[in-house]
């Protein structure tokens, strides 16, 4: 059975559609907040989310890069905001799909179909282990014997792009494109020096590096 999880503060309206999508045969989670989305997503693996963005913690936006930071499942936006701005916004963080408040449940169970169907699951994980630490990557958190690692942004963005390639040879380019730009694509002392922070704080042997590998003059590869 497809799961879908509602991510809505609307008691009402999560109510209303929690109803209507199990009556067309959809197994339904619901969260009323960001954070509760997130955990659910984590732990309950939905096929799909429709999200309001105007949640009472977090804004919609910050759970849409939350779960992009480890999955690629459908996102369908619901939300009253209709600035051709807003849905910019929504679309550039990861959603795939924005539905506009008031909307018709024909139309939002066609989008929810089309998602469904275009998506093909590749057993992501929100947690990556290895023997010395862990990364959670719905919480952007690093854990190390069991205290949280302290990183930088852009130190958790490069991890962040390894982690989510185990195994394979990420490029220095692709790696500065995504992390600091596409005018920074050439800058490669940027990735020695950020490279080298996080190898003393992640690896227990800092220069023989176990888990960040340099493929020399090509890129980095992550060997969980």
């Amino acid at each position: 059975m497809t799961r879908i999880l509602i991510v809505e503060d609307d008691d009402a309206l999560r109510r209303a559609l929690s109803i209507n999508l199990r009556s067309h045969g959809y197994d339904v989670s619901a969260a009323a907040d960001g954070k509760s989305a997130l955990a659910l997503a984590a732990s309950d693996h939905p096929d799909a989310v429709v999200l309001d963005l105007g949640l009472p913690d977090i804004d919609g936006t910050e759970v849409i890069r939350g779960l992009r930071g480890w999955t690629t499942l459908p996102i369908i936006v619901l939300s009253a905001r209709q600035t051709s701005q807003e849905k910019v916004w929504a679309l550039d963080e990861g959603a795939d799909d924005y539905v506009t408040k008031p909307f018709g449940m024909d139309e939002l169970l066609a989008r929810i179909r089309v998602a469904v169907r275009r998506y093909v699951p590749s057993g992501e994980t929100a947690l990556v282990e290895t023997a010395h630490f862990t990364v959670d990557l719905t919480a952007k958190r690093v854990t190390r014997d069991g205290a949280d690692v302290r990183l930088t942004p852009t130190e958790w963005g490069i991890l962040e792009l390894l982690v989510r390639h185990p195994g394979e040879l990420v490029p220095q380019r692709q790696i500065l494109s995504q992390v600091w730009g596409p005018a920074y694509e050439k800058e490669t002392n940027y990735l020695r020096v950020y490279l080298a922070h996080l190898r003393r704080k992640l690896e227990p042997v800092p220069s023989t590096p176990r888990y960040i590998v340099t493929e020399s003059g090509m890129g980095y590869r992550f060997e969980p």
